[in-house]
């Protein structure tokens, strides 16, 4: 009888991306792939550890998996494991502490686990890591295919040496690694050759990939601009440094890459991003802001905004308030700083309290939702290519929704079946919000 796994994802897209490697390599390995419930013969939660928060849902994963079946194997792995070694080790759920970076030898893993839990019983999680502050070695995890089959998320690059006060990711990640290009098309051509037609070039801190090896962001996207059956690069989360106006007409010349561009902003006012370690000021984020709508034609620039960091006073409140109604940014994601233990912000005297930061947090996402607004309605009765992904119920009625270039969400009647498939037309208003196609 075939062996059952689970898995669960907790965190960012490149934990996503990592949980579906796995994922496939379990389904290679002849394992039945079953939903994250009870009757599985083996759990993989991989975890998070972005805030305290994080820490304890990931935790009450691998609690639950284990009420779930006592003597299935719980295998915990990602960031939580990595900032908790002592207290995942000893946590009884757990049976496996697989490492980042060797989240590709689950399978060997596994067997050695077996083979040595019939010889004794283990008083602490058999475990498999590395000091993962001190490698510089890639772990070359791959997908061959996309469940989503019209877009796929790859992971080139892994780490951070940006040290941000509020972060824990550079100890949970380790340093800035770099995937080699020759990997990466390889696995961009699986993808096409699957019938994926957009990837998404995602990592921890995207804007490094290369330092190590000699090349660049710009260089990498310029060679996956010429796969194959690729027709949409889509680029992940950019630090502004990496704008410059050579870097956005490099980009503009290529017709594939999607002109929506998200740019880590955390504080428009810079006495905040002092205090946060990010190394640029508002103005200069703005000017990254200008360079790239000079190169493109009305692109998407989304962002980041922390609300209530340590310190933040009413007048620095004010100050990012005014910064992101004058910008007009496409989407901004607001998040209430939570306090991560083993960050220097943590100690930082003058933590906001929660309702304070409840109230701003709202005034922005209230803000935020204005601006989508705003940006959406100025593409309506204009032309746009739409890349279809799937069928959904909207008003009581079937449509097929995919997104624009800029990531506008748009909807058509499903009179034929349009998944994976481009169409151009002029947009107009939809139902419930959505943009429909002429």
């Amino acid at each position: 009888m075939r062996k059952k796994a689970a898995l669960h994802n907790l965190g960012c897209k490149v934990n996503a991306y990592e949980t579906e490697a796995m994922r496939q390599l379990l389904e290679e390995a002849g394992y039945e792939i079953v939903p994250f419930e009870p009757g599985a013969d083996v759990y993989v939660i991989n975890t998070c550890t972005v805030t305290n928060i994080a820490d304890r849902k990931s935790r009450q994963m691998l609690h639950r998996a284990r009420k779930m079946n006592p003597d299935a194997v719980v295998v915990a792995t990602g960031c939580y494991v990595e900032t908790a070694d002592g207290a995942a080790k000893k946590d009884p759920a757990i049976d496996i502490v697989l490492g980042n970076n060797r989240k590709g030898e689950l399978l060997t893993v596994l067997g050695e686990y077996e083979e040595h839990r019939r010889e004794k019983e283990y008083k602490e999680a058999f475990t498999d890591k590395i000091d993962i502050n001190h490698t510089k070695e890639y772990e070359n995890l791959q997908i061959s295919r996309s469940e989503a089959r019209t877009r796929a998320d790859i992971k080139v690059q892994d780490g951070c040496n940006q040290f941000c006060t509020y972060c824990i990711i550079p100890f949970a990640r380790g340093r800035v690694r770099s995937r080699t290009m020759d990997d990466v098309l390889n696995e961009v051509s699986m993808l096409a050759g699957s019938g994926c037609q957009e990837v998404v070039l995602t990592g921890i801190h995207l804007s490094s990939y290369g330092v190590d090896l000699g090349t660049s962001l710009i260089e990498l996207i310029q060679a996956v601009h010429e796969v194959d059956g690729i027709t949409r690069i889509r680029l992940g989360s950019l630090e502004p440094g990496i704008v410059t106006p050579e870097f956005a007409h490099t980009l503009s010349a290529l017709p594939k890459v999607c002109p929506h561009f998200h740019l880590s902003l955390q504080s428009g006012c810079d006495t905040v991003l002092k205090r946060m370690n990010r190394r640029y000021t508002s103005d200069e984020f703005e000017k990254k802001c200008q360079i790239l709508r000079e190169a493109f034609d009305q692109p998407a620039l989304t962002t980041d905004v922390i609300v209530g960091f340590p310190g933040e006073t009413e007048t620095e409140y004010a100050t990012t308030v005014d910064f992101l109604t004058r910008v007009g940014l496409y989407e901004t994601h607001i998040f209430k700083y939570s306090r991560r233990q083993g960050t220097k912000a943590a100690v930082m005297p003058d933590q906001i309290p929660e309702p304070v930061k409840g109230v701003r947090s709202d005034r922005l996402i209230a803000l935020g939702e204005e601006n989508r607004k705003r940006f959406e309605q100025s593409w309506i009765g204009k032309r746009a290519e739409v890349l279809f992904e799937e069928q959904t119920m909207i008003d009581g009625k079937t449509y097929f929704v995919g997104y624009t270039k800029e990531y506008i969400r748009v909807a058509i009647p499903a009179d034929q079946d349009y998944a994976n498939r481009e169409l151009t037309g002029i947009l107009k208003p939809g139902p419930a919000e959505h943009v429909l196609l002429l």
